[in-house]
């Protein structure tokens, strides 16, 4: 399944809400931050692959590591998922998301 954005907002505000995704293997992805929100305490990100008007978009959860630093993890549960993305559209009137299947 999979995620897909329509954006509206400008680049140029994308563009300052830049965070770097560290895989496994150290190779960093860059996505671009288009909302954040935080529910029950917990930090969520909605961010893109790209700064394209139409992108492929992701929720991210912020938690903590071992080490006390805070970092970000797909979410992949189907129903938190469904939850989150239900959350950011009424958070953004100027983004459309649908969901790939």
């Amino acid at each position: 399944m999979g995620w897909h954005s329509r954006n509206k907002a400008s680049k140029e505000s994308m563009a300052e809400k830049q965070i770097a995704f560290i895989t496994e293997d150290g190779e960093e992805i860059p996505f671009f931050v288009v909302e954040q929100t935080t529910i029950s305490g917990r930090n969520y990100l909605l961010v893109t692959d790209s700064e394209e008007e139409e992108a492929d978009a992701y929720i991210m959860r912020e938690i903590e590591d071992q080490d006390g630093q805070c970092i970000y993890e797909f979410i992949e549960e189907e129903a938190e998922l469904d939850a989150l993305s239900k959350v950011f559209v009424e958070l953004l009137d100027d983004v459309a998301i649908e969901v790939q299947e």
